[in-house]
Formats: C-alpha cells, sequence, structure tokens
C-alpha cells in the first residue's frame, strides 16, 4: 500500500466516522461451510469479498486469536478478555463505497439458488476467504506502530503496538476502562498537540513499525485522579516482537520486559553453526526461584543405636573339591591362614574401656582449655574494667579539686563564700592551737593579735570579692529579666516545626531594653551620649508621673553638666542614679505591660500580706520565702541572711556536701518511680542531722569518711526510702547493695542488728514531726503525741474581789 493510498484510506476512515451508517457496509465471514449454504446472502458475501480486495477499496479484518497476540498490557486475562472484545471489532470486514448509487449491492440482483452450488465452486469460494484473510492479516501486522504512552503525572510508561489507521477514540476507550476514568475526560497529546477522537496516527505522519510517544492526562484532575496501573510490575516494559513462524510468515508476540538488578548467571548455550548466532539457556533471562529457608529439624540419630540383622550364609549351597585319587587341584593359589591370639570378652570390653577412657581424657582436656580461656577473659575483662572505674574514679577526684579550686579562687555563689569562711575556720583553728602549743605568755597574746589581724584581712578580702560578685549576679540577674521579657513567644506544631510571634507587648519590651543597654554603655563619645539620653527623654515623656519627671529632670542635670566640661568619673553617680530610675520604669507594669507575667512580687497587695513573717534577728518583715524551715522546727524566728550572717560570725560550716547528698538522694529516688514521699520531705538540716547524729558522716561498711563520694541508698529497696529504711555507703557501696536479693543474703547478723538499731534512732527522732510520724505510727498513737504536745489554751478565771456587803 502506497503513502498515497494510506493518506486516502485514513482520510475515507475519518469521513466515514462522520457520515451516517449509510456510507459504509460492514459484512461478517462465515465460520463454517454449513452455514455459508443456509442462506442466500451467503453467496453475495462471496462477491462482495472479493470485489474490494481487487478493486482497491480499504479491507480490515481480524480474528479473535489476533485480539490475544495484541495485548497491550500485561494485565491478568480474566480482567482483559472483556474489554478487548470492545477495543478490537469482531471478524469483520469493512469498505467504503465511493459511489452509494452504483456500488450499492441489492439481493434481488445476486441472489444465487441453493440448487446451482458445486463441490468445485465450493473449494473455490473458502480458497478465497482464506487468501483474503491472511491478506487482511499481514496488511494489518504492517500498519502497526509501537506506542509509548506516558501517564501523568504519576509518569507511569507502557509500550504497545497501535494501527496507524486506527482512531484515537478506541484508544481512548480501553485506557478509560484501564484507569477507571470517563474517556471523554481523559485527554491525549503528543509533542503538545492534542489529538482528537476521529483522527488516526497516520495523519500526523507517523507510518508503520516507528516509534511515537503519546501522553495521556485527565481534564479534571480534581474530580478524576489518575493513577498508577496496578497490574504492570515496577520497571516493567511491554514491546511487540514479530516471530518467523514458517517461510514469509511472522507473528507478533508481547514480550514483558522484567528489569531486575541481580547478576544473571551464565548456564551455558550454543551457537548456529551457518549463522554463528549464540543462543543462550533460558535461566539466564528469567528470575531465579526464591529458596525456601530450611527448618531446623531436631533428631535423636545420633543418640541412639540403630541394629540391623544381616544373614552371612548364601542362599546358593556351594562345595569345596579338594586333591584326591584321580584328582589333581593346584594349590598355587592358596593361602595361608594363621589364627590370631584368642581373647576373651572381658578383654574386649576392657580394651574397649579403655579406649574410652582415652577419648574422655582427650575431651576433657579440650573442654579443660575452653574453661580456662574464657576465665582468662573474663579476668581480663574485669581487670581492664577495675582499671577504667579507678581512673573514672581519679578522674572525677581531680575534676572536684578543679572545681573547688575555682571556686575559691573565684568566688560566684553562696555556697563559693561558705567554702571560704569554712576554710577560713580550719586555718584559724590550726594557727590556735599551733601557738597555744608552741608559745606561752606575752609572745602567745602578740601571736593571737597578729592572727586576729590576719583573720580581719581575710573576712575583708573576702568581702570585697562578695561586693563583686553580687554586682556581677546582679547585672546578669536584671539582663536575663530583660530578655525573658523580650523574648517572642514560641510554641511546636505537631511537625516539629518551631514558630516564633512578636506581640506588641515583647516590641515594647525591646525597645526598652535596647535603650537600656544603650545606658549602660561605657567609655562612649559625648554625641553618643547625648543622643542615648535624647532618646530616652523621647520615651520617657509618653507618660507622666513621678517617676517619668524625675528622670526627666536628671537627663536635663547630665546634659547641662556634660556640655559644662564636667568629667565622666564625676558623673558615674548621676548615671548610676538614672539607670536606676529607669529600671524601675522598665519593671512598671503600666509602661511595658509585658513585664507583668514575670514579676515574683504580686500586683495585689492583699495577697502579698498573707505571707509576712517577721523576723527577730534583723527588725524586718519579710515574705515566707526569705525564711528557713526545718522538720523539727516550731516557730519561724530568723530569716536565711541571718542564719547565714550567724553561720559565717560563730560555726562557720559549708552545707555544699550535705546539698550535694541530698541532690543525689533525689535523683536516686526519681528512678524508682514508685511514688516515693518521704525522700522529697526531708531538708538540708535533717540530711545533716542523719550523717552526722545518726550514721557518724562514715560508710557503714567501709568507714569512709569523704562525703564527697557517699550516697543514701534504701536498705530494703522494695520499700520507699526512708529514714529508717536507709544505709550510708560509698558510691561503689552502693551500686553493689542494690543488686542484693535480699540484705539477709548479703550480710552478717551482727552488722543487721547494727543497721536496725540506727534505724530505731531515726524513727525516734523523725517522729516528733508529724506529717513523717504519720508514715510510721498509727491514727491513735498520733493523736497520743498530738495530746502530748498540744499548748495548754484554756480560758483563765478572773475572780473580781469587791467590798464584803
Amino acid at each position: 500500500m502506497s503513502d498515497q493510498e494510506e493518506k486516502i484510506d485514513a482520510q475515507n476512515g475519518t469521513d466515514a466516522s462522520e457520515e451516517s451508517d449509510d456510507a459504509f457496509e460492514t459484512v461478517n465471514i462465515p465460520v463454517s461451510l454449513g452455514e455459508s449454504l443456509e442462506s442466500d446472502q451467503t453467496e453475495k458475501l462471496r462477491n462482495s469479498e472479493l470485489e474490494p480486495f481487487s478493486g482497491g477499496h480499504e479491507t480490515h479484518a481480524e480474528s479473535r486469536s489476533d485480539r490475544s497476540e495484541h495485548s497491550y498490557v500485561s494485565l491478568e486475562e480474566d480482567d482483559e478478555q472483556p474489554f478487548m472484545g470492545e477495543f478490537m471489532s469482531p471478524i469483520q470486514v469493512s469498505y467504503t463505497s465511493a459511489n452509494d448509487d452504483k456500488q450499492c449491492l441489492t439481493n434481488s440482483d445476486n441472489v444465487v439458488p441453493p440448487s446451482k452450488l458445486h463441490s468445485d465452486n465450493t473449494m473455490v469460494f473458502l480458497d478465497a476467504v482464506k487468501t483474503l484473510k491472511e491478506s487482511l492479516q499481514s496488511s494489518r501486522q504492517e500498519s502497526s506502530a509501537t506506542v509509548k504512552v506516558v501517564l501523568l503525572p504519576v509518569a507511569q510508561e507502557i509500550i504497545m503496538p497501535f494501527r496507524v489507521d486506527s482512531m484515537f477514540k478506541h484508544f481512548k476507550d480501553y485506557f478509560s476502562h484501564l484507569l477507571n476514568v470517563p474517556s471523554d475526560v481523559l485527554q491525549i497529546t503528543s509533542s503538545g498537540i492534542v489529538l482528537k477522537n476521529n483522527e488516526t496516527l497516520l495523519q500526523h505522519g507517523v507510518k508503520p513499525q516507528e516509534i511515537v510517544q503519546v501522553e495521556i492526562s485527565s481534564k479534571n484532575p480534581d474530580l478524576y485522579q489518575i493513577r498508577r496501573i496496578a497490574g504492570l510490575s515496577n520497571g516493567s516494559q511491554i514491546i511487540a516482537v514479530s516471530i518467523e513462524t514458517g517461510i514469509d510468515q511472522y507473528q507478533n508476540v508481547a514480550v514483558e520486559i522484567v528489569k531486575s538488578d541481580f547478576h544473571k548467571p551464565f548456564l551455558g548455550g550454543f551457537r548456529h553453526k551457518i549463522t554463528r548466532i549464540e543462543y543462550h539457556n533460558a535461566g539466564t533471562q528469567t528470575v531465579p526461584k526464591k529458596v525456601l529457608e530450611k527448618v531446623d529439624v531436631f533428631c535423636r540419630d545420633t543418640q541412639t543405636v540403630h541394629e540391623r540383622r544381616k544373614f552371612q550364609q548364601t542362599t546358593n549351597t556351594t562345595s569345596t573339591q579338594m586333591t584326591k585319587i584321580g584328582v589333581y587341584v593346584s594349590n598355587m593359589t592358596d593361602k595361608l591362614g594363621t589364627p590370631g591370639r584368642y581373647f576373651t570378652a572381658a578383654e574386649y570390653h576392657a580394651r574397649r574401656l579403655q579406649a574410652v577412657i582415652v577419648l574422655q581424657t582427650y575431651y576433657r582436656q579440650w573442654h579443660a582449655k575452653i574453661v580456662v580461656e574464657e576465665l582468662r577473659r573474663q579476668k581480663k575483662l574485669r581487670l581492664e574494667w577495675e582499671l577504667q572505674e579507678e581512673l573514672r574514679k581519679i578522674r572525677e577526684k581531680e575534676e572536684w579539686m578543679k572545681m573547688d579550686y575555682y571556686r575559691r579562687h573565684n568566688p560566684k555563689t553562696e555556697e563559693d563564700f561558705e567554702l571560704l569562711y569554712n576554710a577560713l575556720e580550719f586555718w584559724r583553728q590550726e594557727e590556735h592551737t599551733r601557738i597555744n602549743q608552741s608559745l606561752t605568755g606575752a609572745e602567745r597574746k602578740a601571736a593571737l593579735c597578729e592572727l586576729l589581724e590576719k583573720e580581719t584581712q581575710i573576712i575583708a578580702s573576702i568581702g570585697r570579692h562578695r561586693y563583686i560578685a553580687n554586682q556581677e549576679n546582679q547585672e546578669a540577674s536584671v539582663q536575663a529579666f530583660l530578655d525573658k521579657c523580650s523574648a517572642p513567644k514560641v510554641w511546636r506544631t505537631p511537625f516539629g516545626k518551631i514558630i516564633e510571634m512578636d506581640t506588641q507587648f515583647t516590641i515594647r519590651a525591646r525597645e526598652l531594653q535596647n535603650i537600656y543597654k544603650c545606658i549602660m554603655l561605657k567609655n562612649i563619645s559625648q554625641d553618643e551620649r547625648l543622643d542615648v539620653l535624647l532618646t530616652l527623654k523621647h520615651t520617657v515623656k509618653e507618660h507622666e508621673c513621678k517617676l517619668t519627671q524625675e528622670i526627666l529632670e536628671l537627663i536635663d542635670r547630665e546634659v547641662d553638666l556634660m556640655m559644662r566640661g564636667v568629667k565622666c568619673h564625676n558623673l558615674e553617680g548621676l548615671r548610676k542614679r538614672i539607670t536606676t530610675l529607669f529600671l524601675h520604669y522598665i519593671k512598671t507594669p503600666l509602661f511595658n505591660p509585658e513585664v507583668a507575667r514575670h514579676l515574683k512580687v504580686p500586683q495585689d497587695p492583699l495577697k502579698f500580706y498573707k505571707k509576712i513573717y517577721f523576723c527577730h534577728s534583723c527588725q524586718l518583715y519579710l515574705p515566707s520565702t526569705e525564711f528557713s524551715i526545718s522538720s523539727t522546727s516550731q516557730r519561724i524566728y530568723r530569716c536565711r541572711h541571718c542564719n547565714s550572717l550567724d553561720n559565717e560570725t560563730r560555726k562557720r560550716e559549708s552545707f555544699l556536701k550535705y546539698k550535694c547528698l541530698l541532690q543525689r538522694l533525689y535523683f536516686s529516688e526519681a528512678d524508682y518511680d514508685d511514688d516515693s514521699k518521704i525522700a522529697y520531705l526531708i531538708q538540708l538540716q535533717d540530711i545533716q542531722h542523719l550523717v552526722e547524729n545518726i550514721w557518724a558522716s562514715q560508710s557503714a561498711l567501709s568507714a569512709w569518711d569523704d562525703l564527697n563520694d557517699l550516697v543514701m541508698v534504701r536498705w530494703e529497696k522494695s520499700m520507699q526510702w526512708a529514714p529508717w529504711n536507709c544505709i550510708l555507703l560509698t558510691k561503689s557501696e552502693g551500686f553493689a547493695h542494690l543488686k542484693l536479693a535480699s540484705v539477709e543474703e548479703g550480710y552478717e547478723p551482727l552488722f543487721i542488728h547494727k543497721i536496725k538499731h540506727k534505724h530505731i534512732l531515726a524513727k525516734n527522732y523523725f517522729s516528733q514531726i508529724p506529717v513523717l510520724a504519720s508514715f510510721i505510727l498509727d491514727d491513735e498513737e498520733m493523736d497520743e503525741i498530738r495530746m502530748k504536745y498540744r499548748p495548754k489554751t484554756s480560758p483563765k478565771i478572773i475572780e473580781s474581789k469587791g467590798p464584803c456587803p
């Protein structure tokens, strides 16, 4: 078929879809001979089938078997067969008439009576039908092109054959069935051009045996979304391969290409001697079978003895012939057999026993080597662990000493100054003891005076360090307070993203913070200082009150003094007053609303008055947070500052070690997660009394007295921690103690009795506290204790003595 004829055929196919049903005629090819002889229309079909084929009209024919050969995608046969009947037409021959009046055939002109049929005519008819079928099949195969279909937006590729003279309407109907999308919603494009339903590949310049790519998308992706075809495997393609089935006979077969990432082994093959073409075995082209995992099979074959009976006597009876008179038998091949030593059953079993003993000897030797090697390995690991533990302890000790040295030389907190005063007291006591032992009389008095002067100088030096540390701590606290007020609102989304938001209050707080930082700057020029003061003045002018008026007066005074040439070091007091007043301005919620969320002092004075107590030492009314109350205290007497001052002047004790011990106790009890309560009710004074008076500030096992290495753990770990259920041990001893299943197995009765005695002492002391006594005693005993310590508040009756009547 030439190119001109293909264009004419494509144009005829396009015009045929727009004309009425009378423009072309479809004639079914008869399948059997009986059916062709039963009607008068059959003879008409013979003539009409041969004339279009010879006259050059367009003829289409395809069989049901060919439909299965041109499957487009590798789907299941059950799902593919119903729709392929709609996509591929049945066995038919279609042609278009050039002139309806001239080429229209009537039944009256071509009616052939059944009596005139002959066997020769029948054979001629069958040969013509066969020739027509083969010609149509070959023409149909030669008119197919390879179409690469891309589904958008899933980007799934499908390669399939499609006839160049078929309309795209059938193409749409086929993929509408696969995608479950209406055909009018699908849109087919090729190189940016939209392909219409009544168009063909031939109209777009695609010739047979060529490759073309088309895209299928949805016009309404929101309502009808294109998804991947589940029947196709990932990475697979389908191509049409033409196979030679005979001489000048070819058949198209759909082949699926499976992309696999495994290495295909070469299993051999052969080579054609004439064409020299290599053919490999099919094992290199198919996916290998999965090897099933073997299930462990347990049997007793190696533990049981199999007995078997076997007869040594042959079934056929044979005879032995010896030399005798008249018969000579050669003895050249005879062998002389000599009997061995005879041994009894006892000797046999003894030899077996000796062999077993040898085997056991070697086995035990091998087993002993394995055990010794394992013990050697465990010993090596144990020694390495002990070495690491020693190094860790030494490292922790060095870090503690470095931290202690740094805290003594750079004190910042109250605990640091407690260490300094404690060290000063130890030094004073040592010097006082040395003076009393070595000197007497006037020399002793002079040495004591010198010691007093040195102590005074050291106290003054500590005071200067405390003043500097307080200034730094105050500045750091003010800066942290301002940062907290100006920080944006932060929250975390469910996806883990952090969102920050600034409000008008945080922006106002940030502006005031920037002004405060500018005021605190030193070593700046006079013009820069004037700009800062001008900005401060405009900011404060927004509100009129006594505080703002005072700030404005101080600003004007500083500007006037700067204009008169007063030096900067003479203006430090004035600038400090401006900074302090502006800080009060920032902390006022009326001028900075964000600060109200971070002030510790409540805005309502009535709430503040309910928690005010009187200190009998400094004669001040202070909030309840300024008083330290122990578990055994019955009334509030002195505040924290007075207690600290009294400790610095009298005892000079350091409570840092007890604080660390109490902190370790809190952490260890938090790990149990069993709702322990008593441990969190213990205060610093209680743990000090428990360590010093009951456990003598040393370990109950090793008598180690360094509090930095001691921990307070549970005696019975199944019960919650309490002063009557604890033991003071070192860290390593406490770790080993908690591994014990029961204390009776790990300790001797004498040691257990000693610990129980200490627990009784702790009960007697802490039973005075009502909160802790509720964990020890019953309600009746608690009532007796309350009645015992209840003050007598009965009213006194005063009798008036008047004159006698």
